[in-house]
């Protein structure tokens, strides 16, 4: 899975805070990181509750004296929080607050090949639609647009202007 969770985490994310200026890229990143674990047909620590908020805790310790820095680099665990959201993962509480049901990880499949293939392709196909609309509502057919996303994971700043904004 990976257009589910880049396409959720960028709408979620519009959603909540409508800013130009955070780091899409990285959003992205965090939000497939846990997936990895997915070639192993188990769900591990990238899963946990504790893994996104250790990772949180880097990111606040280590951009203290940078407040850009700080607002580019929480997209990583705001990613990973948002994987967690997107995947269900709270519904397997041995997992979601590990280690506080003990130490081992549930011996089951992962949550993606629990869903089985049919639903997981609806996933996509639903996250591939809200990439399409973000392609659409972010104007990325734009040249110039479209390297600002690249180079630097923002957005132009005028997209923040109009209905969806408020205005």
């Amino acid at each position: 899975m990976f257009f589910w969770f880049i396409g959720g985490s960028v709408a979620i994310v519009w959603a909540v805070f409508h800013s130009t200026r955070l780091d899409y890229r990285l959003l992205a990143l965090g939000a497939v990181i846990p997936g990895v674990e997915n070639v192993t047909g188990r769900d591990w620590g990238g899963h946990t509750l504790v893994a996104s908020v250790v990772v949180l805790a880097v990111v606040m310790l280590f951009t203290r004296s940078s407040r850009i820095a700080r607002r580019r680099w929480l997209c990583l665990p705001i990613g990973m929080f948002c994987h967690l959201v997107l995947d269900g993962v709270w519904g397997r509480k041995q997992l979601f607050w590990w280690p506080g049901f003990g130490s081992r990880f549930p011996d089951v499949p992962s949550l993606v090949a629990s869903r089985g293939w049919v639903v997981n392709l609806m996933l996509e196909a639903v996250g591939l639609a809200v990439l399409i609309w973000a392609w659409r509502r972010f104007e990325l057919s734009d040249p110039e647009r479209r390297r600002r996303l690249i180079a630097t994971g923002t957005l132009d700043p005028s997209l923040a202007r109009g209905p969806e904004a408020g205005m």
